[in-house]
């Protein structure tokens, strides 16, 4: 494939694809399953080179994938590449919270993002999920989880765990706990399996609509004077003390 067919070919596909923006985001889709429908890279001998260290795993299926292009058509089609100068378009799997398997079928909690704002820290959030292997990530609200900014954030980890938007009256059934400063400290409970773990946004926290829907509130230590954690490390202190304590 030449240049400029690939530089068509991505033009037709972006309106209905999801960007992998980098080698490892590509890397991480492919290890879990994503249709990458076209693949670019602006130094083929620097991506060979990342593969060989990184994800040998994956060798064949990324020389297959891969396309050259020169830089400058990498920086039109994509406005900023990633410093790998690699980006890929990818089908995009969002979760249908209707879907999930029920509490009895899901040991590891569901994590909720109560209206979230930070693009990045969804991301980041993505990207725990996929690492301690909860059972997914949804978010209420305006943010779509799969925009290109929180994928950048996850490293295209949204496939290797169920990731979508859903309203709070549809939200999956199981036990609910909801982060809040005001709750029980989490360090005297244990997650139930099949809970659904609430977080609510760094400025506005919960909503009054999942206080309303929470089983309980509880809260994670924090020393007198500080105000909040940032919504990530809130999410990783408590899948931490989930891995720490589930039977």
């Amino acid at each position: 494939m030449t240049p400029a067919e690939a530089g068509a070919r991505w033009r037709a596909l972006s309106a209905r694809h999801v960007l992998l923006d980098g080698f490892h985001a590509l890397k991480h889709a492919l290890r879990f399953g994503a249709r990458v429908e076209l693949a670019l890279t602006a130094d083929p001998a620097a991506t060979r080179e990342l593969t060989e260290r990184l994800a040998p795993d994956l060798g064949e299926r990324l020389a297959a994938t891969l396309v050259d292009v020169p830089p400058e058509t990498l920086r039109e089609l994509v406005g900023r590449p990633h410093p790998t100068g690699v980006a890929a378009l990818a089908a995009p799997t969002p979760a249908d919270p209707a879907l999930l398997p029920p509490p009895a079928e899901r040991a590891a909690p569901l994590v909720v993002l109560d209206q979230p704002r930070h693009l990045g820290n969804v991301g980041a959030v993505v990207r725990l999920a996929a690492g301690v292997g909860a059972a997914g990530v949804l978010t209420t609200g305006t943010v779509d989880p799969w925009h290109p900014t929180v994928l950048r954030s996850s490293a295209g980890l949204h496939y290797a765990v169920p990731v979508g938007r859903t309203e709070v009256e549809a939200l999956p059934a199981g036990p609910l706990l909801a982060l809040d400063p005001e709750g029980e400290d989490l360090r005297g409970l244990t997650v139930p399996e099949g809970a659904l773990l609430a977080f609510g946004s760094e400025r506005a926290g919960l909503t009054p609509e999942v206080r309303a829907r929470a089983d309980a509130l509880v809260a994670l230590p924090m020393r007198p004077g500080v105000s909040s954690y940032n919504l990530a490390t809130s999410v990783a202190m408590t899948l931490y003390h989930w891995c720490a304590t589930a039977r």
